[in-house]
Order: C-alpha cells, then structure tokens, then sequence
C-alpha cells in the first residue's frame, strides 16, 4: 500500500469496526522470506490446473466458502482482517494483531500484497498461495482471464483470494465514501452463471458484511496492486 496523505489514513482501509460474525455462505512470529513450498502442495495445485483447464471441466454455478468474518478493528489493519478471513475457512485463524505483526502492518498499512501471499502459506502450510500483480489499468484482457481461473480454482479448493485494491471515487464497491480508497478485502466466492464475485470486507462501508460485486468490477479495482491466489 503507498504512502498516503495524513488526512486519508484513517480510511485507508476503511472503518475501525470491531464484531466476528461465522458465515456460513449460501449466499508465531513471521519468518524472514516465504516458506518453502512442500512438494505434494505444489503438485496438488498443478492438478488443480491441470484439471480446470481440460476438456468438459466447468466449475460449479455457484460456489461460496464458509468463513469467520471480523471486521477490522483499527482504520489501517484490512490487511490482517482480510488475511485472517481467508485463513478461517481452512484453520483457527490468529488475531489481527498478531497477523498486524506478521504482516508487518503499521499505521501507512500493508505496503505489498506479498506480504499477504507470505503470512498465508505460513499458516496453511502447502505454499498454495502465490503472488499475482496486475500492474495494467485497464487490465490485459490476459490478466483478467488470469484473474477469473484463479477464483475458480481456488474456491473450488477451499482457498479464499485476498485482493489488494484501489477504489476511486468514480469506481466504488457499495457504501464507500467520496474519494480513493486503498484497501485489501477477501473474495470468497463466485457465480459463474452471471460471473459476479462473493466480497467479504472488513471496512464497514457497506451495510452487510458480504457483498456481490461483478466480476467486471473486480477486475478494474486491483490494478495497478495485485492479489493473493
């Protein structure tokens, strides 16, 4: 996340909230550098792929992950809520602070989303996650294609993606205030059938924890930032 001016920081990711809500969808220290991926983590996700990318594979129509949702409890931690709401469909997820320290987080925010892709694979332990940036806005039309088989496959697997976005006032997820919002929240679900995307976000802004976002949308929110798959 880039520096931004004092004025903005208090939403530069959103609103100090602080609830935990389950939802069940229908609708340590930190180490120095990324840990290792283990072999059979690596070789489960090229199958993955693998399997996604053969002929008469199509994922399911509708496709959410259950998760513990907290809402971020300082205006600059989106980063550790959005980290410890993709970690809670699969573990016991640590508390913000402790991801705030992983991370590290601190009053200017996340600064990379790798650092993100680092913590995750620290908790999960099978290096599923990795770093994908999309610096071109608008985005490559292979980015996007890159960005669609992603969610895909990682709801499908039971892996939330964490997004590190810039919302200017021109292009806002519902309920966001009236200028640029520099933000990470988790996408834990999509509908192929009319291709929107299942948002779990910690700011606040919006009147649910959960929303639907198109993925169209998505797509011109992460650039020039990146994303955790």
């Amino acid at each position: 996340m880039r520096h931004t001016p004092p004025k903005l920081k208090a939403a530069l990711c959103g609103l100090a909230l602080v609830a935990a809500t389950a939802l069940p969808m229908a609708s340590t220290p930190a180490i120095a550098g990324p840990a290792p991926a283990p072999a059979t983590a690596v070789s489960a996700k090229a199958a993955a792929i693998a399997k996604l990318a053969k002929s008469g594979y199509a994922p399911q129509t509708v496709k959410t992950l259950n998760v513990d949702f907290q809402y971020q409890q300082t205006g600059y931690w989106c980063g550790p809520a959005s980290t410890r709401i993709a970690l809670s469909a699969r573990i016991s997820p640590p508390s913000q602070q402790q991801l705030a320290n992983e991370l590290p987080t601190d009053e200017d925010g996340t600064d990379w989303i790798g650092q993100v892709t680092r913590v995750l694979n620290n908790h999960v332990g099978t290096g599923w996650y990795e770093t994908k940036e999309m610096p071109n806005d608008p985005p490559t039309q292979s980015q996007r294609d890159l960005l669609w088989r992603d969610i895909v496959l990682d709801i499908d697997n039971n892996y939330p993606i964490v997004a590190n976005i810039v919302a200017p006032a021109s292009n806002h997820p519902p309920g966001y205030p009236n200028y640029t919002i520099y933000h990470y929240f988790t996408v834990i679900g999509y509908d192929s059938g009319n291709m929107t995307v299942l948002i779990a976000d910690p700011a606040g802004f919006a009147p649910t924890p959960t929303y639907w976002l198109t993925f169209n949308q998505l797509a011109t929110l992460i650039p020039p930032k990146g994303y955790s798959a």
